[in-house]
């Protein structure tokens, strides 16, 4: 009974789902799991090994966790809970309860901000090895944006308040922590000065040349997003984004090899087009 009065009060309170593709059922458990863990959360009494050598396994592709010792990467093990989400699935909506965060440990996840009239702006999109979710993990409050899956991911939560007792026992997580929201902040700024400086060609130029910069083979980087997604993180269309590709392709800039790769040609002519030196 308490669980469908829980449940009941959240419908009231969530955005129209439409609005999101939401399964309400499974947001809802989901929801009321997470904020179980945060509030009422205790250490396990006899945590299985299995499940807590699995979650250790996973740390050493996170970032954040490099370099703790296996004493403390078995506590923060402790403490985290696995969920899968579906593709489109929503892992929490802007004004919830900042009480955790979360690592990807496989899929994708895209972070975003909703306006009045159904306009999506795509902030960030998220894979393996990354965290999300962390700004109120210090200073509290809700979360300031969007998360849903791009396709099935796995995700790993970790409660706020047993993480920050964690940091006053190991403080090189303070310092991690500290790296990921200045490297945060810059891509941010980053964004908003593309957004409100630059023209369509110079961002996609941009944000090809992250690509290339962050790519085995930088002279063929793979779109690891879909076009529309690409065009809501460049602040744009996907219509007007096409026009852009097929122009640079014709500028000898780069060649379409598939679907979603793309070889770069030019990267001098691209680094011109991104600082806005050429059209």
């Amino acid at each position: 009974m308490a669980l469908s009065r829980h449940c009941h009060r959240l419908r009231a309170t969530m955005p129209r789902a439409a609005a999101y593709s939401l399964d309400l059922s499974q947001y809802e458990l989901l929801k009321i799991r997470r904020e179980g863990l945060a509030s009422q959360w205790r250490r396990p009494r006899a945590p299985r090994w299995d499940i807590l050598m699995s979650f250790m396994e996973h740390f050493s592709e996170i970032w954040l966790f490099k370099g703790m010792s296996p004493e403390h990467s078995g506590k923060l093990a402790s403490i985290a809970s696995e969920e899968t989400v579906a593709r489109g699935g929503v892992v929490f909506s802007e004004g919830d309860e900042g009480n955790g965060f979360y690592a990807v440990i496989s899929g994708q996840v895209r972070v975003y901000k909703l306006s009045v009239d159904g306009k999506e702006q795509t902030l960030h999109v998220f894979g393996p090895g990354e965290i999300f979710g962390e700004v109120p993990v210090f200073a509290g409050g809700q979360f300031p944006a969007h998360a849903a899956a791009l396709k099935k991911s796995r995700i790993l939560f970790f409660p706020r308040q047993p993480f920050i007792d964690l940091i006053h026992e190991d403080p090189s997580l303070a310092l991690n922590m500290l790296a990921v929201l200045s490297q945060r902040l810059r891509q941010f700024t980053t964004l908003v000065e593309s957004l409100s400086l630059k023209a369509v060609p110079s961002r996609l130029a941009a944000y090809l040349l992250y690509l290339a910069e962050h790519s085995k083979d930088p002279e063929n980087v793979s779109l690891d997003i879909s076009k529309v997604q690409l065009a809501s993180l460049l602040g744009t269309i996907p219509e007007t984004l096409s026009r852009v590709l097929g122009k640079m392709g014709r500028q000898g800039l780069i060649q379409s090899t598939g679907s979603r790769t793309i070889r770069l040609l030019d990267g001098t002519g691209l680094e011109e087009l991104a600082r806005g030196e050429r059209k």
